[in-house]
């Protein structure tokens, strides 16, 4: 008996569900950019679309370091081919970190353009990698005018460290009350919160450390354990645990202690293995295990 199958109406494949598109560094060796954001995202039961700003072998600070920035055709070719399979209907953040170059930032700078008339609901996390107080600027110094002239205007959220806020907002950031004022300065626009790390050092408890939460209506200081290690890469272990936290519906500031509290526990590892690089907590099947 011959059976007639009617196919009107009947749409393609659905596009693979993406939750964060991750904008970063990757690298062979260590856990820094999308080599620990990934895996973060993943353990918070989260699908990740990993975009890589550069790709080295290991971080710089080693005697040997081979790669460099992705060319920009290709970059923006990630960039566009997202859009061309249809992958950013499902997407509620796009996290973004260590960029490669300035041209990179502007190019990024228009495709958020596009995306978020589209797509208006979808948030960005932006982390604006400049530097730190150990160590100075590691980017070129006109990533600073890139960020502000291209990035900070479409940024939900803003996570840098002092060193990164003093030079967004030209303002001293010595104190709490440093802080606070040159977070709020970046309170323009889309953004609705700045979460500083490594915040007021000098202000800092025995063994202890600040993060500063800084939202138009409220500032809380979250003050945390110091571990005597800095291995590279907790910065970003940090904005993709605070993504997954806030996407899993943690209120800001509960969600800045969760990653924190991350980020600890795998310092403690990093110190008692003697490891040249951070060491991974076992996440089990989800990052929110014990929440």
């Amino acid at each position: 008996m011959a059976v007639s199958i009617d196919f009107a109406g009947v749409s393609g494949p659905e596009p693979l569900p993406l939750d964060v598109i991750s904008i970063q560094s990757q690298v062979v060796y260590g856990w820094v950019g999308n080599s620990i954001a990934v895996p973060v995202l993943n353990a918070g039961g989260l699908s990740v679309g990993a975009i890589p700003t550069v790709l080295l072998s290991n971080t710089p600070h080693y005697s040997t370091c081979h790669g460099g920035a992705l060319p920009t055709s290709w970059f923006a070719g990630y960039l566009k081919d997202l859009e061309a399979r249809d992958a950013l209907r499902s997407v509620r953040t796009v996290l973004v970190g260590y960029l490669g170059s300035t041209t990179q930032a502007a190019v990024l700078a228009r495709w958020l353009g596009t995306v978020l008339e589209r797509y208006p609901d979808i948030r960005v996390q932006l982390d604006p990698v400049l530097g730190d107080d150990d160590c100075g600027m590691y980017v070129e110094p006109a990533m600073v005018s890139a960020f502000q002239t291209h990035l900070l205007r479409f940024a939900h959220g803003l996570t840098p460290n002092a060193f990164e806020l003093a030079r967004l907002s030209g303002r001293r950031v010595e104190t709490v009350e440093q802080v606070i004022d040159a977070a709020r300065s970046l309170l323009i626009g889309r953004t609705q919160w700045v979460v500083v790390t490594s915040a007021a050092q000098h202000e800092w408890p025995s063994e202890r450390m600040y993060v500063v939460v800084v939202t138009n209506e409220s500032a809380e200081v979250i003050e945390h354990e110091r571990v005597s290690v800095s291995p590279k890469g907790t910065g970003d272990f940090f904005s993709a645990a605070l993504a997954a936290a806030l996407l899993r519906g943690l209120e800001l500031t509960h969600a800045v202690k969760f990653a924190s509290r991350q980020v600890i526990d795998s310092l403690a590892l990093t110190r008692q293995s003697n490891s040249a690089e951070l060491r991974l907590p076992a996440f089990g099947t989800s990052l929110f295990a014990k929440e």
